[in-house]
C-alpha cells in the first residue's frame, strides 16, 4: 500500500490510463458480442474477469470520484471527496470484496418537484458507487445487446436529439403527421415502484453481480413497499430502470409498405407513442397497463395525455406542433424557457460578483442551453435571448464602468452564438451500440456532438484524443484544452480536443488534484 501522499498523487497520475481503458473495452465487446450469439454463460464468465480486472477497478473509481458529476456529494459517511491513497485503498477493497459486495445504508436528500411534491434523491457512499460503476462495466453491454433501438434515455451512444429527431420523421408533413395523436405516456412513480423481481429476474449477470445488485436495491428501499424501487442518486439505477422497462416500446405496433413499425419514443421514463387515425388509444393503454402491471408500476391517470398533434405537447424540454399547414415545428418548451432564464437572471442581477464574473459563470450556461436546442427553430426574440441580453448589457455597463465596447466584449463571452440547423441532426443508425467495435463510425459521430471550435478540433484530430490518442467512443465528455493556458487565445494551433480526464492531467502538474 502506497502511505504517503505525494508518492500517491504521483504514482496515480502515472498510471497507464490509455492501456485500462482499452482492457476494459476490449472484453465489454466480447460481452456484447457472446450475448448477440446467444451465448450467455460466456457473457457471464466474461463479466467475472470485469470483477477481477484491476483497469476496470481503477477507471471505476476514477469515474466516481473525478468524473461523475456527483463526486462532491457525500454518503453517510460524509466522505464527499477521496485522497490519492484512499484512492488506492479503496482499489484493494473491491479486489477483496468485489464478488461479495456488501451495500451500505443511503443518504436520502428531498428534491422538490414542479408539482409541489417532493422525490428522494438517495445517495450511495463513494465505495458503494465505485462497485455500482464497476458492475455497471459488466452489465451494460450484455442488455445493450438486447435493448430496443428506439430507447434512447442513459444509453451510450444515443441522445435526446435522437428522440426529437424521430418525432420529426414520424410528424413532418410527408410523413402525413397531421392526421396523428400522440399518446404522453407518464408512469406513476416509476423509480420507486419498479419490482426487485422484475430486475433479478431479467439481468444478465454473474452470481456475485446479482449479488451485489439485489443488495443495493435492499439498501434503498422504502418501507411501505419493500419489494420495489431503485435508489435515484446510485451509479447502476438508470441501468437497472431501462432493463426492466425494456420491451414496452414493442406494445404497439402497425403495418404500413408491407413492414411492421414500432412507432414508440422513450427515454427513460418519460414516453411518447405515435397513433395512426385508426389506432384505439383505450387499448393500447390497457395494454401498456398490463405490461406496467407484471414490473410493479401503472399509468399515471393524472399526467397521461392523448393529444393531437396540431395542440402541440412537450417532450424532453421540447415542444412539438404540426401546425395546420402540415409543417412540424419543434421549439423549446415553455417551462424549459422560463428555468433557464432564472438561471440567467440570478447570476446576472447577483450582486456578489462583478461584470467580469458574471460573464464567466454564464457562458457555459448558455452555449449548454443553445446547443441543446441547436436542431429546433430558434428565430425569434424569445428564442434569441435579445431581451435577457440587453438587460445583462446594461447591467454590465454599469458594473464594469467601462466604454461600450468593453462591455460589448462581455457581453459576448457570456452569450455566446451557437450555429442553428434544424431538423438536421442525424440519428444513430438502427441497432448499433458503441460496444459492436465501429470505432470509425462512433468516433465520427461522437465529434458531431459538440459544436464550434471542438467539433473542429476533433475532425483535424481524426476523432482522437490530442493527449492519450485514443478515439472518442466513450460517454466520457471531451473538452478544448488552450495549450498556453489562456483562454483568450483562440487561434488553431492552440486549441486542442481531449477527454476531460486528460484534461484533468494535463493541469494537474505537480500538484495534486482535488476531485
Amino acid at each position: 500500500m502506497i502511505r504517503h501522499s505525494d508518492n500517491a498523487s504521483e504514482s496515480w497520475k502515472t498510471l497507464p490510463w490509455k492501456q485500462f481503458r482499452r482492457n476494459l473495452f476490449r472484453l465489454q465487446k466480447r460481452i456484447y458480442k457472446a450475448i448477440l450469439a446467444g451465448d450467455r454463460h460466456k457473457a457471464m464468465s466474461l463479466q467475472k474477469l470485469i470483477l477481477k480486472s484491476k483497469a476496470a477497478r481503477l477507471l471505476a473509481i476514477r469515474q466516481v470520484t473525478q468524473l461523475n458529476a456527483g463526486k462532491k456529494t457525500a454518503g453517510i459517511d460524509g466522505k464527499k471527496s477521496l485522497t490519492f491513497e484512499e484512492r488506492f485503498e479503496l482499489e484493494e477493497l473491491l479486489q477483496a470484496s468485489s464478488n461479495d459486495w456488501k451495500h451500505q445504508k443511503l443518504r436520502s436528500i428531498p428534491i422538490p418537484k414542479k408539482d409541489g411534491s417532493t422525490r428522494m434523491l438517495k445517495i450511495p457512499t463513494m465505495a458503494d458507487r465505485a462497485w455500482q460503476c464497476l458492475a455497471k462495466y459488466a452489465i451494460e453491454p450484455a442488455h445493450e445487446a438486447l435493448f430496443h433501438p428506439r430507447s434512447y434515455g442513459f444509453r451510450m451512444g444515443r441522445s435526446a436529439h435522437d428522440a426529437q429527431k424521430v418525432l420529426f420523421s414520424n410528424l413532418r408533413s410527408k410523413s402525413s403527421g397531421i392526421e396523428k395523436r400522440v399518446i404522453e405516456l407518464d408512469i406513476e412513480k416509476c423509480f420507486d415502484r419498479i419490482s426487485h423481481t422484475t430486475i433479478m429476474d431479467n439481468l444478465i449477470a454473474s452470481k456475485g453481480i446479482k449479488a451485489g445488485i439485489f443488495r443495493c436495491l435492499k439498501a434503498g428501499v422504502n418501507p411501505e413497499f419493500p419489494e420495489q424501487g431503485t435508489p435515484q442518486g446510485g451509479v447502476v439505477s438508470p441501468l437497472l430502470a431501462n432493463i426492466a422497462l425494456n420491451g414496452i416500446e414493442s406494445i404497439h405496433k402497425y403495418k404500413s409498405d408491407g413492414k411492421t413499425r414500432e412507432p414508440s419514443i422513450r427515454y427513460a421514463d418519460d414516453m411518447v407513442i405515435i397513433l395512426q387515425r385508426e389506432d384505439d388509444a383505450t387499448e393500447i393503454l390497457e395494454r401498456i397497463n398490463q405490461f406496467l402491471a407484471t414490473r410493479g408500476m401503472k399509468i399515471s391517470e393524472k399526467k397521461t395525455k392523448i393529444t393531437a398533434t396540431t395542440d402541440g405537447f412537450d417532450f424532453l424540454g421540447w415542444h412539438f406542433k404540426v401546425q395546420n399547414n402540415g409543417k412540424f415545428r419543434c421549439t423549446p418548451s415553455v417551462d424549459n424557457i422560463k428555468k433557464f432564464r432564472q438561471k440567467v437572471k440570478a447570476i446576472v442581477n447577483c450582486s456578489n460578483y462583478g461584470a467580469k464574473e458574471k460573464a464567466t459563470r454564464l457562458a457555459p450556461i448558455v452555449r449548454g442551453w443553445r446547443n441543446y436546442h441547436r436542431f429546433c427553430k430558434m428565430d425569434g426574440s424569445k428564442n434569441s435571448l435579445f431581451h435577457i441580453e440587453t438587460r445583462a448589457f446594461k447591467v454590465f455597463n454599469k458594473e464594469a464602468k467601462q466604454d461600450y465596447y468593453s462591455s460589448k466584449k462581455l457581453l459576448d463571452k457570456a452569450f455566446p452564438s451557437v450555429p442553428y440547423s434544424e431538423n438536421k441532426f442525424v440519428n444513430v443508425k438502427g441497432n448499433k451500440s458503441p460496444y459492436d467495435g465501429d470505432i470509425a463510425y462512433w468516433s465520427e459521430r461522437n465529434s458531431k456532438l459538440y459544436d464550434g471550435h471542438t467539433s473542429r478540433a476533433l475532425k483535424r484530430q481524426n476523432h482522437t484524443c490530442g493527449h492519450c490518442g485514443l478515439k472518442c467512443i466513450s460517454d466520457e465528455r471531451i473538452n478544448l484544452h488552450h495549450r498556453d493556458g489562456n483562454h483568450s487565445n483562440w487561434k488553431i494551433k492552440n486549441l486542442i480536443a481531449v477527454h476531460e480526464s486528460c484534461h484533468n492531467y494535463i493541469h494537474m502538474g505537480n500538484r495534486e488534484q482535488q476531485p
